[in-house]
């Protein structure tokens, strides 16, 4: 069957002048593609085209790559805005459209937004939506903590960065746990830290298990060896510089440094880190 908003295989079965009629080889649904070719398509060939909804409805097909498709959330530019809606480039020739009511807060032409597409029963048109609480589920009980997944930053709040996780839910990364500044639209590898008992997800940008915490240690005594068993990176130092230097959080590396210290290995104090032989 024919999905709009996504890539489908289309027939031609007719040209006008203004373009080419398609169809799906399971779906008896006309579909125009009305955009210039680089080289005319013959009857009965077969492409591979975005269907969308155009002007009236009208379904269109579009050989560009579209930016997202539905069920899907993408950062995209706002390109226009009206009273009644915002309009979104999402790399068609027709805009993608996020009504008012769809809007999470008021949307600024040529600010980026996460936007959620999808196809509206009602409307019989593909719509997009910056709520994205209304189309991802905030329960991760299907979630296992260490478990590795896909993140899109799309938001920040004083608690850390919101996430959408594998497309499909909401969760949070909290500040502390943040080995870096992330911004609305970064794209980045992530583990559910814990599903809490609400169903909320916490998530974190490195693995927190065994592993990779005697891994963590061995690194900073490593590092401690190489510079004479003094290091001036410590536990109150930016995490930036922690990030810069072992490409973990600043809690990832307090944690560790606790470790190392009751184990007796290190000595610590405001300004260095002492290896203790």
């Amino acid at each position: 069957m024919l999905k709009i908003g996504q890539i489908n295989p289309l027939v031609v079965v007719g040209e006008f002048p203004f373009g080419y009629q398609l169809l799906h080889p399971e779906d008896e649904r006309p579909v125009v593609l009305a955009e210039a070719v680089e080289s005319p398509l013959a009857v009965d060939s077969q492409i591979e085209a975005m269907v969308y909804t155009g002007e009236n409805g009208q379904l269109t097909a579009s050989l560009a790559a579209p930016k997202i498709t539905t069920g899907q959330v993408k950062v995209l530019k706002a390109v226009g805005v009206t009273d009644f809606a915002a309009f979104f480039d999402w790399g068609l020739p027709r805009d993608l459209m996020v009504p008012r009511q769809n809007q999470a807060s008021p949307v600024s032409q040529g600010m980026v937004y996460p936007v959620y597409l999808y196809f509206d029963e009602a409307t019989q048109r593909l719509l997009g939506s910056t709520k994205l609480h209304h189309h991802l589920s905030e329960s991760g009980v299907y979630y296992s903590p260490g478990q590795e997944v896909e993140l899109i930053v799309c938001g920040q709040t004083d608690l850390g960065y919101k996430v959408v996780i594998n497309q499909t839910h909401l969760g949070l990364v909290f500040a502390s746990d943040a080995f870096k500044k992330l911004k609305v639209g970064d794209e980045t590898t992530g583990f559910i830290k814990q599903v809490r008992e609400d169903g909320k997800i916490d998530v974190v940008l490195q693995q927190v298990n065994a592993t990779a915490r005697d891994s963590l240690q061995q690194a900073i005594l490593d590092d401690l060896e190489a510079h004479d068993g003094f290091s001036t990176l410590t536990d109150k130092s930016p995490p930036e510089e922690i990030y810069a230097r072992f490409n973990v959080s600043k809690a990832a590396y307090k944690r560790a440094l606790g470790a190392l210290y009751k184990q007796h290995k290190i000595q610590l104090d405001k300004q260095k880190v002492t290896l203790l032989k």
